[in-house]
């Protein structure tokens, strides 16, 4: 018994380790930080909005093949009626007169037999301005990546820092051991000790601030994904393999802008066709269809009818000279576009350049000011120099590791940032 007890003590004990470990470790990637940024972006909750938009304009006008249902009323007084005058009076014989004041009330139905492809056509016309209003909000997702780029990447080059810092605070600890054992031996001033210190306390602050900064950005990376992220690990990404080709929303905006304006142009012509439908009238008036009779008589008529406005003639070439000229408006907007982001990719592709060549060369200059400060350590422990000029070898090494740092973060975002330049997938 006693022994079955210690094994389910050691089986949670290392059930609440793992879950430590766990709950240590959630790991969050700059993908993830990408999705997580759209789904809580307010303007994400648009797109469900222009869908039962479109459904709504879809359904609605899918209804004209229905039959269309009117009811009209009317009721007019006329200055003269018709009048029956025979050239002799005929006894027993007298014609009804027609009042002045007449009366309609009825109803009609129609239902559409060719409409000219109107319905279709414009079914097809709030699809494709459907397809145009979710892309500007794709574009306007897009530039989330932006933000996340600028924010993810701070935090990694002040995690970088922060490590940094703490390998230069080893170094001035390392300096102040060998000081405080000179200042023993009689061989060293007081004022050696307290110079290593003053740096030890500058270390100390600049941990702090580099601390802040680090929680001001995870706050703001937080209120982009919507998450908590105290207990979070961001991963470093790895280097891309970029393409050279855009790919970016805004280019399809434009081409869904163009097939929209081409749908315009269809509605032309189904606007100037002729349009047929069957008809029926009902209703009662006096008179009705039997003028002789002056009450009120209920009446139907139905038939065929046609329908071909012509008005619209007058206006056809006009109409699509303006679509023209939108059309090129549009052109030129993705020209443009694209001039604009062939310039940024000039740029950002020698900002990579640059940083690959800075790159190379930081190894070695670490290298080379590491042994500076191996061999000013072994010459401070031996009072060949002070620690003024220790410090400065110590500054110099803890100098250009920063600068490394700097360079490959900088190279990691500039990267990434060239990826948003020309277009990622999104998920």
């Amino acid at each position: 018994m006693i022994k079955l007890f210690h094994n389910l003590i050691l089986a949670l004990c290392f059930w609440m380790l793992i879950s430590q470990v766990n709950a240590q470790s959630r790991l969050l990637t700059i993908d993830e930080c990408y999705g997580l940024a759209r789904k809580n972006y307010p303007m994400i909750r648009q797109r469900e909005l222009i869908s039962k938009t479109k459904d709504f304009s879809v359904e609605n006008a899918a209804k004209g093949y229905l039959p269309q249902v009117n009811m009209l009323g009317q009721a007019t007084y006329q200055s003269a009626v018709t009048e029956f005058k025979l050239p002799v009076a005929i006894p027993g014989v007298e014609f009804p007169s027609i009042s002045k004041d007449q009366y309609k009330v009825y109803g009609e139905v129609t239902q559409a037999i060719y409409d000219g492809g109107a319905v279709r056509t414009q079914v097809k016309s709030h699809e494709a301005n459907a397809l145009v209003e979710e892309q500007k909000l794709e574009v306007e997702l897009y530039r989330l990546n932006e933000r996340v780029n600028q924010v993810f990447f701070g935090i990694l080059m002040l995690d970088e820092q922060i490590r940094q810092n703490e390998l230069l605070k080893k170094d001035i600890q390392l300096g102040i051991t060998k000081v405080k054992a000179l200042i023993d031996n009689g061989t060293a001033f007081k004022s050696n000790g307290y110079t290593l210190q003053a740096e030890q306390l500058k270390a100390d602050q600049r941990t702090i601030e580099l601390n802040a900064n680090r929680k001001a950005y995870l706050d703001m990376l937080g209120m982009l994904v919507n998450q908590s992220l105290d207990d979070v690990q961001l991963v470093k990404p790895q280097s891309l393999t970029l393409s050279g080709q855009i790919n970016r929303p805004e280019l399809r905006m434009y081409d869904y802008q163009s097939r929209s304006l081409d749908i315009q142009d269809q509605l032309l012509d189904v606007k100037n066709r002729p349009k047929f439908n069957f008809f029926f009238q009902g209703g009662v008036g006096r008179p009705a269809l039997n003028i002789l009779n002056n009450g009120f008589d209920p009446y139907y008529i139905t038939g065929v009818r046609l329908n071909w406005s012509l008005s619209g003639l007058y206006t056809r070439k006009n109409d699509r000279l303006l679509i023209g000229n939108n059309r090129q408006a549009i052109q030129l907007q993705k020209e443009t576009f694209l001039y604009n982001t062939n310039l940024t990719l000039k740029q950002q592709n020698a900002d990579l350049a640059k940083l690959e060549k800075l790159l190379d060369t930081d190894d070695e200059i670490i290298a080379l000011r590491e042994n500076i400060k191996i061999t000013s350590a072994a010459q401070l422990e031996n009072g060949v120099i002070n620690t003024n000029d220790y410090l400065r070898e110590v500054n110099a090494e803890d100098q250009a590791r920063l600068n490394r740092i700097l360079h490959e973060i900088q190279l990691l975002m500039s990267r990434y940032n060239l990826q948003t330049t020309l277009g990622r997938e999104v998920e």
